[in-house]
């Protein structure tokens, strides 16, 4: 796979597989929430990449970036536009109604499989290069 194609292909793997935990959960999404969730698993995907020693501070760090996305999102799918998509507005020290503690602990605990699967994704990506990453970067 070029790499140009790269992001592009974890960008629709996070929309559509965050689709899916949205149908499954709640039984519903909105079109929105593919886009949030696209640029969520870019987030993930990079970080899962950085140099740092242990899992769970990649976790933690994820799960902050989720949330930090999950709230500029919602400041515009949700108030900005009125689309009235989600809300946290009943949740314990929820922020706007676009953000809580317990949303980002679930993003906490859903970066344990997410990042796993960024590392297989990354793998399945480089074999499909015409040269691999080192013969490029070096």
């Amino acid at each position: 796979m070029p790499g140009f194609l790269e992001y592009p292909f974890i960008f629709i793997i996070g929309g559509l597989g965050y689709g899916a935990l949205e149908l499954i959960f709640r039984g519903y999404t909105h079109w929105s929430m593919l886009l949030i969730g696209g640029v969520c698993f870019c987030a993930i995907y990079r970080i899962s990449e950085l140099p740092i020693g242990k899992n769970w501070e990649k976790w933690l760090l994820g799960s902050a970036a989720i949330t930090a996305i999950e709230f500029v999102g919602g400041l515009i799918v949700n108030i900005w536009l009125g689309w009235n998509v989600w809300s946290y507005s009943q949740r314990f020290l929820n922020l706007l109604g676009q953000v809580c503690p317990l949303f980002t602990l679930i993003w906490f605990l859903l970066c344990i499989p997410a990042m796993a699967l960024c590392e297989a994704l990354r793998s399945f990506v480089n074999k499909a290069r015409p040269f691999p990453r080192e013969q490029r970067d070096g």
